[in-house]
């Protein structure tokens, strides 16, 4: 099956934050009830046709703030030639010579190039002892932790997409909305309509055996915060009891 249209019929829900009534949750009911998962290494075709062993790690991962790269910075510094195939000179990890700016002077990780293929510097190749994947997210296992600890916050909130915007009311009060929705290839820029594939519109991805709202509840509650993604969950079961065809992603083999 093809990708899908961007554009088709979606569910959502809002609800008020239960830890801060400025907030307003809104959410992409349609997305976070899919069947959506993560398919690296299990028929992933990568964002490129050139690098399809990377995934979406082509381009290296920008730091959300100076917090998020200092963070990641202090798990680098735990990871050795076991785990990472491409780590530099100790005294070259301190002076973090694995991160790189790009042309608008945003902070990223390095890309480099091997075999043929270009991506982070923290992506070992098919040709690693542990296979492909991330450095970091392999040194989560061995410390007992959760990826998202360990890896910068857009490796895991990817393909779930967090946005803020400011709401007016008539009454002339307002409120921070928060969207809590799906990372497809908008969420790139411009340039996301280029990728030779993307995994969030394609059958391929949709073989979960629960729904994103359960095998992502980690992501969702690092986002939402516990209450609110407690009340998230409560409406997507209802959801899954009561929605209509138009409110199922298309790319789920349930439609």
């Amino acid at each position: 099956m093809p990708e899908v249209d961007l554009v088709f019929p979606r569910a959502y829900v809002e609800f008020v934050n239960p830890d801060d009534e400025s907030e307003v949750m809104r959410c992409d009911l349609t997305w976070l009830t899919s069947s959506y998962q993560c398919i690296f290494g299990q028929g992933c075709k990568g964002i490129y046709a050139d690098s399809p062993d990377v995934g979406c790690c082509a381009l290296g991962a920008h730091f959300a703030d100076k917090d998020d790269e200092n963070r990641v910075a202090e798990y680098v510094g735990m990871l050795d030639e076991t785990l990472w195939q491409f780590r530099p000179a100790k005294a070259k990890v301190k002076k973090r010579d694995w991160v790189d700016v790009d042309e608008d002077g945003e902070r990223k990780t390095m890309v480099v190039e091997y075999a043929g293929q270009s991506a982070c510097i923290f992506h070992n190749r098919t040709d690693f002892h542990l296979g492909a994947g991330c450095a970091l997210h392999a040194l989560a296992y061995v410390l007992e932790k959760n990826p998202l600890e360990t890896k910068p916050d857009v490796c895991w909130q990817l393909p779930i997409r967090r946005t803020f915007r400011t709401v007016k009311r008539q009454d002339g009060t307002d409120y921070t909305e928060v969207s809590i929705g799906e990372y497809d290839r908008r969420g790139w820029g411009p340039g996301g309509h280029d990728l030779d594939w993307y995994c969030t519109g394609n059958t391929e991805a949709h073989n979960a055996p629960e729904p994103l709202y359960i095998t992502s509840a980690a992501e969702l509650t690092e986002l939402m915060g516990a209450a609110a993604y407690a009340e998230l969950a409560r409406h997507c079961e209802a959801h899954l009891l009561s929605r209509s065809a138009l409110a199922i992603h298309p790319a789920d083999p349930r439609t």
